[in-house]
Protein backbone atom coordinates (compact mmCIF):
# COMPACT_ATOMS: atom_id res chain seq x y z
CA UNK A 1 0.00 0.00 0.00
CA UNK A 2 1.08 3.53 -0.52
CA UNK A 3 -0.37 5.94 1.71
CA UNK A 4 -0.04 8.41 5.11
CA UNK A 5 -1.69 5.82 7.10
CA UNK A 6 -2.08 2.05 6.25
CA UNK A 7 -3.60 -0.58 7.96
CA UNK A 8 -2.35 -4.42 6.25
CA UNK A 9 -4.64 -7.44 8.09
CA UNK A 10 -4.94 -5.47 11.14
CA UNK A 11 -6.63 -7.22 14.32
CA UNK A 12 -7.42 -6.42 17.70
CA UNK A 13 -8.35 -9.50 20.18
CA UNK A 14 -9.46 -8.91 23.61
CA UNK A 15 -9.36 -11.77 26.49
CA UNK A 16 -12.87 -11.04 28.68
CA UNK A 17 -13.85 -13.26 31.35
CA UNK A 18 -17.35 -13.86 31.89
CA UNK A 19 -19.37 -15.27 35.24
CA UNK A 20 -20.53 -18.80 34.44
CA UNK A 21 -21.50 -19.79 38.04
CA UNK A 22 -21.30 -18.88 41.38
CA UNK A 23 -17.72 -18.90 41.51
CA UNK A 24 -16.56 -19.91 38.39
CA UNK A 25 -15.48 -17.79 35.29
CA UNK A 26 -14.76 -18.42 31.76
CA UNK A 27 -12.27 -16.87 29.54
CA UNK A 28 -13.47 -15.29 25.83
CA UNK A 29 -11.61 -14.35 23.17
CA UNK A 30 -13.51 -10.94 21.83
CA UNK A 31 -12.22 -10.30 18.43
CA UNK A 32 -13.08 -6.10 18.12
CA UNK A 33 -11.29 -5.84 14.98
CA UNK A 34 -10.83 -8.51 12.10
CA UNK A 35 -8.58 -8.32 9.68
CA UNK A 36 -9.35 -4.38 8.64
CA UNK A 37 -6.79 -3.26 5.93
CA UNK A 38 -6.92 0.00 4.44
CA UNK A 39 -4.59 3.05 3.01
CA UNK A 40 -5.29 6.82 3.15
CA UNK A 41 -3.37 9.15 1.01
CA UNK A 42 -1.66 12.66 2.97
CA UNK A 43 -4.29 15.40 3.23
CA UNK A 44 -7.61 12.85 2.61
CA UNK A 45 -10.76 13.57 4.89
CA UNK A 46 -12.46 9.87 5.70
CA UNK A 47 -14.95 9.15 7.07
CA UNK A 48 -14.91 5.87 9.25
CA UNK A 49 -18.15 5.06 10.51
CA UNK A 50 -20.24 1.99 11.89
CA UNK A 51 -22.76 1.12 14.60
CA UNK A 52 -21.59 0.62 18.57
CA UNK A 53 -19.30 -1.69 19.11
CA UNK A 54 -17.80 -2.26 15.92
CA UNK A 55 -14.48 -1.13 16.22
CA UNK A 56 -14.15 2.40 15.27
CA UNK A 57 -12.76 3.97 18.81
CA UNK A 58 -10.09 0.47 18.81
CA UNK A 59 -9.11 1.37 15.24
CA UNK A 60 -8.38 5.10 16.50
CA UNK A 61 -6.83 3.56 19.87
CA UNK A 62 -4.09 1.43 17.61
CA UNK A 63 -3.36 4.00 15.15
CA UNK A 64 -2.28 6.77 18.07
CA UNK A 65 -0.29 3.68 19.52
CA UNK A 66 -2.63 3.38 22.70
CA UNK A 67 -3.92 -0.05 21.83
CA UNK A 68 -1.36 -2.44 20.16
CA UNK A 69 -2.73 -4.78 17.33
CA UNK A 70 -2.79 -8.41 18.16
CA UNK A 71 -1.76 -9.12 14.34
CA UNK A 72 -1.46 -7.58 10.80
CA UNK A 73 0.83 -4.23 9.88
CA UNK A 74 -0.46 -0.64 10.93
CA UNK A 75 1.94 2.45 9.73
CA UNK A 76 1.17 6.00 10.23
CA UNK A 77 3.61 8.28 8.32
CA UNK A 78 5.78 5.64 8.25
CA UNK A 79 5.80 5.22 11.67
CA UNK A 80 4.78 2.05 14.00
CA UNK A 81 2.47 3.65 16.59
CA UNK A 82 2.94 0.74 19.12
CA UNK A 83 6.28 0.79 19.03
CA UNK A 84 6.99 4.69 18.42
CA UNK A 85 4.48 6.41 20.19
CA UNK A 86 6.49 8.98 21.86
CA UNK A 87 7.96 10.14 17.96
CA UNK A 88 4.49 9.74 16.67
CA UNK A 89 2.58 11.87 18.86
CA UNK A 90 4.11 14.67 17.84
CA UNK A 91 2.57 14.43 14.19
CA UNK A 92 -1.27 13.63 15.39
CA UNK A 93 -3.82 15.58 16.87
CA UNK A 94 -6.81 13.44 18.58
CA UNK A 95 -9.84 14.41 19.99
CA UNK A 96 -12.37 11.96 22.04
CA UNK A 97 -16.06 13.31 21.82
CA UNK A 98 -16.99 11.38 25.57
CA UNK A 99 -13.73 12.63 26.93
CA UNK A 100 -11.22 15.81 27.34
CA UNK A 101 -7.49 16.70 26.91
CA UNK A 102 -8.09 20.09 29.27
CA UNK A 103 -7.62 20.80 32.19
CA UNK A 104 -10.86 21.20 34.65
CA UNK A 105 -10.23 23.69 36.74
CA UNK A 106 -8.07 25.83 34.45
CA UNK A 107 -8.77 28.53 32.37
CA UNK A 108 -8.59 27.99 28.60
CA UNK A 109 -6.05 30.03 27.85
CA UNK A 110 -3.64 27.83 30.44
CA UNK A 111 -4.61 24.43 29.26
CA UNK A 112 -3.64 25.51 25.57
CA UNK A 113 -0.05 26.65 27.67
CA UNK A 114 0.32 23.55 28.92
CA UNK A 115 -0.10 22.33 25.45
CA UNK A 116 2.34 24.79 24.59
CA UNK A 117 5.46 23.30 26.91
CA UNK A 118 4.43 19.64 26.33
CA UNK A 119 5.03 19.81 22.40
CA UNK A 120 7.42 22.48 23.01
CA UNK A 121 5.89 24.41 20.45
CA UNK A 122 8.16 27.42 19.85
CA UNK A 123 6.39 31.01 20.53
CA UNK A 124 5.68 32.10 17.33
CA UNK A 125 4.48 29.11 15.76
CA UNK A 126 2.23 29.02 19.01
CA UNK A 127 0.88 32.22 18.31
CA UNK A 128 -0.39 31.85 15.03
CA UNK A 129 -1.52 28.79 15.47
CA UNK A 130 -3.90 30.03 18.55
CA UNK A 131 -4.40 32.77 16.73
CA UNK A 132 -5.71 31.13 13.96
CA UNK A 133 -8.23 28.23 16.01
CA UNK A 134 -9.56 30.90 18.20
CA UNK A 135 -10.83 33.18 15.53
CA UNK A 136 -12.18 30.21 13.08
CA UNK A 137 -14.08 28.53 16.44
CA UNK A 138 -14.83 31.60 17.54
CA UNK A 139 -12.96 30.68 21.15
CA UNK A 140 -11.96 34.78 22.05
CA UNK A 141 -14.71 35.24 24.93
CA UNK A 142 -14.17 31.87 26.36
CA UNK A 143 -10.06 32.22 27.12
CA UNK A 144 -10.24 32.98 30.60
CA UNK A 145 -13.42 30.77 31.50
CA UNK A 146 -12.24 27.93 33.37
CA UNK A 147 -12.92 24.33 31.27
CA UNK A 148 -15.66 22.93 33.82
CA UNK A 149 -17.63 26.26 33.43
CA UNK A 150 -18.13 25.64 29.14
CA UNK A 151 -20.42 24.05 28.13
CA UNK A 152 -20.07 20.68 25.92
CA UNK A 153 -20.29 22.19 22.63
CA UNK A 154 -17.76 24.90 23.62
CA UNK A 155 -15.54 22.83 25.48
CA UNK A 156 -15.49 20.37 22.12
CA UNK A 157 -14.30 23.58 19.98
CA UNK A 158 -11.55 23.98 23.08
CA UNK A 159 -10.32 20.21 22.55
CA UNK A 160 -10.40 20.66 18.69
CA UNK A 161 -7.92 23.81 18.86
CA UNK A 162 -6.01 22.44 21.52
CA UNK A 163 -5.22 19.01 19.05
CA UNK A 164 -4.02 21.38 16.25
CA UNK A 165 -1.63 23.84 18.26
CA UNK A 166 1.38 21.85 17.09
CA UNK A 167 0.83 21.51 13.69
CA UNK A 168 -0.47 17.66 13.44
CA UNK A 169 0.02 16.10 10.34
CA UNK A 170 -3.16 13.78 10.89
CA UNK A 171 -6.13 14.24 12.98
CA UNK A 172 -8.18 11.60 14.67
CA UNK A 173 -11.80 12.73 15.85
CA UNK A 174 -14.17 10.08 17.40
CA UNK A 175 -17.86 11.62 17.69
CA UNK A 176 -16.34 15.28 17.76
CA UNK A 177 -20.05 16.54 17.05
CA UNK A 178 -21.84 14.56 19.83
CA UNK A 179 -24.50 16.09 22.31
CA UNK A 180 -23.43 19.45 20.19
CA UNK A 181 -26.14 21.95 19.08
CA UNK A 182 -26.34 23.52 15.36
CA UNK A 183 -24.54 26.18 15.46
CA UNK A 184 -21.43 24.34 17.03
CA UNK A 185 -21.48 21.68 14.89
CA UNK A 186 -21.70 24.15 11.94
CA UNK A 187 -18.42 26.05 13.58
CA UNK A 188 -16.45 22.67 14.14
CA UNK A 189 -17.31 21.61 10.40
CA UNK A 190 -16.39 24.73 8.74
CA UNK A 191 -13.34 25.02 10.70
CA UNK A 192 -11.99 21.32 9.83
CA UNK A 193 -13.22 22.33 6.16
CA UNK A 194 -10.39 25.09 6.26
CA UNK A 195 -7.42 23.55 8.23
CA UNK A 196 -7.84 20.25 5.79
CA UNK A 197 -7.65 22.57 2.29
CA UNK A 198 -5.17 25.18 4.33
CA UNK A 199 -2.48 22.79 5.50
CA UNK A 200 -3.16 19.62 3.99
CA UNK A 201 -4.20 18.35 7.76
CA UNK A 202 -5.17 14.62 6.97
CA UNK A 203 -8.27 13.74 9.06
CA UNK A 204 -9.71 10.27 10.32
CA UNK A 205 -13.81 11.02 11.21
CA UNK A 206 -15.62 8.95 12.94
CA UNK A 207 -19.18 9.52 13.98
CA UNK A 208 -23.13 8.37 13.69
CA UNK A 209 -23.89 11.53 12.65
CA UNK A 210 -24.12 11.09 8.60
CA UNK A 211 -24.69 14.70 8.20
CA UNK A 212 -21.04 15.01 9.00
CA UNK A 213 -19.57 12.55 6.67
CA UNK A 214 -22.08 14.32 3.59
CA UNK A 215 -20.87 17.56 4.48
CA UNK A 216 -17.12 17.02 5.17
CA UNK A 217 -16.08 13.52 3.26
CA UNK A 218 -15.37 12.38 -0.37
CA UNK A 219 -15.35 9.04 1.18
CA UNK A 220 -16.59 6.81 3.59
CA UNK A 221 -15.38 3.19 5.17
CA UNK A 222 -17.95 0.95 7.26
CA UNK A 223 -16.86 -0.94 9.89
CA UNK A 224 -19.41 -4.06 11.22
CA UNK A 225 -18.56 -6.66 14.12
CA UNK A 226 -14.45 -5.82 13.48
CA UNK A 227 -14.67 -5.82 9.60
CA UNK A 228 -15.09 -3.31 6.81
CA UNK A 229 -17.49 -3.58 4.84
CA UNK A 230 -18.01 -1.10 2.61
CA UNK A 231 -15.29 1.68 1.06
CA UNK A 232 -16.20 4.42 -1.65
CA UNK A 233 -18.52 7.18 -1.64
CA UNK A 234 -21.21 8.09 0.43
CA UNK A 235 -23.79 8.10 -2.65
CA UNK A 236 -22.48 4.91 -2.97
CA UNK A 237 -23.29 3.66 0.45
CA UNK A 238 -27.04 4.51 0.77
CA UNK A 239 -27.16 2.37 -2.91
CA UNK A 240 -25.67 -0.46 -1.56
CA UNK A 241 -27.47 -0.07 1.58
CA UNK A 242 -31.02 0.45 0.08
CA UNK A 243 -31.40 3.25 3.04
CA UNK A 244 -34.24 6.45 2.64
CA UNK A 245 -34.46 9.85 3.24
CA UNK A 246 -37.57 11.36 4.95
CA UNK A 247 -38.74 14.63 3.63
CA UNK A 248 -40.44 16.23 6.53
CA UNK A 249 -43.24 18.87 5.37
CA UNK A 250 -45.21 21.38 7.65
CA UNK A 251 -48.25 22.93 5.65
CA UNK A 252 -50.53 26.14 6.81
CA UNK A 253 -53.49 23.62 7.62
CA UNK A 254 -54.12 19.87 7.32
CA UNK A 255 -54.40 18.61 3.43
CA UNK A 256 -54.54 14.90 2.26
CA UNK A 257 -51.39 12.92 1.86
CA UNK A 258 -49.04 14.51 -1.03
CA UNK A 259 -49.03 12.29 -3.95
CA UNK A 260 -47.62 14.26 -6.57
CA UNK A 261 -43.82 15.02 -5.76
CA UNK A 262 -41.45 13.27 -8.06
CA UNK A 263 -40.05 9.54 -6.41
CA UNK A 264 -41.48 10.23 -2.66
CA UNK A 265 -44.32 8.71 -1.27
CA UNK A 266 -45.92 9.79 1.99
CA UNK A 267 -45.65 7.40 4.62
CA UNK A 268 -46.64 9.56 7.91
CA UNK A 269 -49.58 12.35 8.12
CA UNK A 270 -50.17 13.88 11.67
CA UNK A 271 -52.38 17.05 11.57
CA UNK A 272 -50.67 19.76 9.05
CA UNK A 273 -47.07 17.74 9.31
CA UNK A 274 -46.11 14.91 6.70
CA UNK A 275 -43.21 12.38 6.55
CA UNK A 276 -42.48 11.55 2.62
CA UNK A 277 -39.85 9.27 2.24
CA UNK A 278 -37.96 8.98 -0.64
CA UNK A 279 -34.03 7.06 -1.95
CA UNK A 280 -31.18 7.94 -0.24
CA UNK A 281 -28.80 8.53 -3.38
CA UNK A 282 -31.44 10.32 -4.99
CA UNK A 283 -31.73 14.69 -4.92
CA UNK A 284 -33.95 16.28 -3.10
CA UNK A 285 -34.25 19.18 -5.07
CA UNK A 286 -37.03 17.83 -7.17
CA UNK A 287 -39.14 17.05 -4.40
CA UNK A 288 -38.68 19.79 -2.39
CA UNK A 289 -39.67 22.29 -5.61
CA UNK A 290 -42.46 20.20 -6.43
CA UNK A 291 -43.82 20.73 -2.75
CA UNK A 292 -43.24 23.82 -2.22
CA UNK A 293 -44.83 25.17 -5.48
CA UNK A 294 -48.42 23.04 -5.06
CA UNK A 295 -48.64 23.25 -1.06
CA UNK A 296 -49.00 26.20 0.63
CA UNK A 297 -45.69 25.27 2.68
CA UNK A 298 -44.76 26.45 6.37
CA UNK A 299 -41.41 24.55 7.21
CA UNK A 300 -39.30 21.48 5.64
CA UNK A 301 -36.40 19.46 7.15
CA UNK A 302 -34.19 16.53 5.71
CA UNK A 303 -33.90 13.83 8.20
CA UNK A 304 -30.48 11.08 7.31
CA UNK A 305 -31.20 7.33 7.47
CA UNK A 306 -29.34 6.03 10.58
CA UNK A 307 -26.21 4.35 9.90
CA UNK A 308 -27.46 1.58 11.61
CA UNK A 309 -30.02 1.21 9.30
CA UNK A 310 -28.11 1.38 6.43
CA UNK A 311 -25.75 -1.42 7.57
CA UNK A 312 -28.67 -3.47 8.79
CA UNK A 313 -30.10 -3.65 5.23
CA UNK A 314 -26.24 -3.93 3.36
CA UNK A 315 -26.56 -7.35 5.33
CA UNK A 316 -29.64 -8.33 5.06
CA UNK A 317 -29.31 -7.95 1.10
CA UNK A 318 -26.36 -9.87 1.30
CA UNK A 319 -27.93 -12.90 3.45
CA UNK A 320 -25.96 -12.38 6.76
Amino acid sequence: MDGFIELDGVEKVFDVRRKAGFLRRERHRVRAVDGISFSVPRGGMVGYIGPNGAGKSTTIKMLTGILTPSGGRLRVAGIDPSRERTKLAHRIGVVFGQRTTLWWDLPLRDSYGLVRRMYRIPDGRYRANLDRCVELLDLGELLDVPVRQLSLGQRMRGDIAAALLHDPEVLYLDEPTIGLDVVSKAKVRQFLREINAERGTTVLLTTHDLTDIEQLCKRVMVIDHGRLVYDGGLSGLHATGGGERTLVVDLERELPPIEDAPGARTVKVAGPRQWLTFPADHSAAPIVAAVAERYPLVDLSIREPDIEDVIAKMYAERGV
